[in-house]
């Protein structure tokens, strides 16, 4: 959330809420609640989203807790911004002290079951995808390793969270790609071959390549900044960085 003021044609707005991709599902929800918190009844917040489905959705939203959309413009860099006007105390509001919480103590869950051999299927939510051995030197594996598949999803919060935060910023991004590897201490344990070190991963590097533009600053002037950011918000880096080291040189192309 931004407490940004500015002057509109829908008056003035008291805060400002950048939420780049985010849907209405996906969080935006809650940090649009948070912002209305401190605002007095009729007081105007503004929405800024660059994902289709808000459009339908924030208005639905509005009608069903009584807040008023007062109107929405469209924007540079594919985003639309919407204004929404606070209405009087609600439940709604009432309820968000506890709906934060909730959040805050959300837990995210999978199963495992193993099929045969050395392989299994996760399920996630409505989704599922094939495991194999936690790690593997055979190329010809028919499943992804688990440790590769940490290592994707480290791979995947950190190229999306990146390109959240460029979109936010106002950046077109026209390529990300981000390049890991990863080393274990001793892989030997794991095998049960030795008994000294740890099979956790303890480095990890890479290259991350970006190529995006912007009317009016250099790229390469915010996106160490937004990396560093980046990284610090990352569930899946944090988690990693209690016990390992993460080494990605950010590069503008």
């Amino acid at each position: 959330m931004n407490q940004n003021r500015r002057d509109t044609a829908f008056g003035s707005t008291s805060a400002m809420v950048d939420g780049g991709d985010l849907d209405c599902g996906s969080g935006l929800l809650l940090m649009i609640r948070s912002a209305f918190e401190p605002v007095e009844p009729g007081g105007l917040i503004e929405i800024r989203s660059r994902e289709r489905s808000v459009a339908e959705d924030l208005p639905a939203w509005c009608r069903m807790v009584g807040h008023e959309l007062a109107g929405s413009e469209a924007a540079s860099g594919g985003y639309t911004y919407f204004f929404v006007r606070k209405k009087g105390e609600t439940q709604e509001a009432a309820d968000l002290p506890e709906d934060l919480a909730r959040a805050k103590a959300y837990e995210w869950r999978v199963r495992v079951k193993w099929t045969d051999g050395l392989a299994g299927k996760v399920f996630a939510r409505n989704h599922e995808f094939p495991v194999g051995q936690p790690l593997s030197f055979n190329t010809e594996d028919p499943c992804l390793s688990a440790l590769e598949y940490l290592l994707g999803a480290l791979g995947g919060c950190l190229a999306m969270g990146l390109a959240l935060r460029l979109r936010r910023r106002g950046f077109t991004v026209l390529n990300l790609e981000l390049a890991l590897r990863a080393t274990v201490d001793n892989a030997m344990v794991f095998l049960g071959m030795e008994q000294d070190g740890s099979p956790a991963i303890d480095h990890v590097g890479g290259k991350l390549y970006v190529d995006a533009v912007h009317d009016d600053s250099e790229l390469t002037e915010v996106l160490g900044r937004e990396w560093a950011e980046t990284l610090r918000c990352s569930p899946v880096a944090q988690s990693l960085l209690r016990g390992t080291t993460i080494d990605v040189e950010a590069m503008a192309v």
